[in-house]
């Protein structure tokens, strides 16, 4: 795991932000990370910006608070981040793994519309995540693999948002480019 600080501190920020219900400063969080993650391409980074993001986008869905299995899920993340924590002080990197891991797991024991909504708003975390990392330079083939997605979801996504439309290399038009190359030699 490359910086373990850096993902202990978004951890903590993370937790008081689940508690307080801040859905704006869990993305933050995860873009930050995000950002950290495209310049190592540390999986461990990258699987916490895709729970940050994924439960920031399941906590404003206030909805999902009415299944039966909610309770369940809810003590689970928050358990797994105070766990995840403890286990990084430790520097039990292991541990750490097991606990972000199973906030994605405990949706297999979900049931019914539940686990269909939430598993659905992890895979779109994971695609949305891999557009942030392409958009830091890397690849579409080497970002899809290190997140677990498709070629083709990235690209459909990324092609959606307009991300591989920005033009980097600006130039002047002829006309401008000849007029500069004329007041060089003037």
């Amino acid at each position: 795991m490359q910086e373990k600080e850096h993902v202990l501190e978004v951890l903590e920020q993370a937790k008081k932000a689940i508690r307080d219900e801040d859905v704006i400063k869990l993305k933050e969080l995860s873009n930050q990370t995000v950002h950290s993650s495209s310049i190592d391409q540390d999986p461990d980074n990258i699987a916490v910006a895709i729970v940050l993001y994924a439960l920031s986008k399941i906590i404003e869905r206030i909805r999902y608070r009415e299944y039966k299995d909610w309770p369940r899920f809810q003590k689970t993340y928050e358990s797994s981040i105070d766990n995840a924590i403890i286990a990084l002080r430790k520097n039990d990197i292991e541990v750490y793994r097991d606990q972000i891991a199973k906030i994605q797991y405990i949706i297999e024991k979900l049931s019914g519309h539940l686990k269909k909504y939430i598993q659905e708003v992890f895979r779109k975390a994971q695609i949305n995540k891999a557009s942030r990392i392409y958009e830091h330079g890397i690849s579409l083939e080497k970002t899809a693999k290190i997140l677990g997605v498709t070629l083709w979801e990235l690209n459909s996504y990324v092609g959606n948002t307009g991300i591989a439309d920005v033009n980097l290399a600006y130039t002047l038009d002829l006309k401008q480019r000849l007029k500069n190359a004329e007041d060089i030699f003037k």
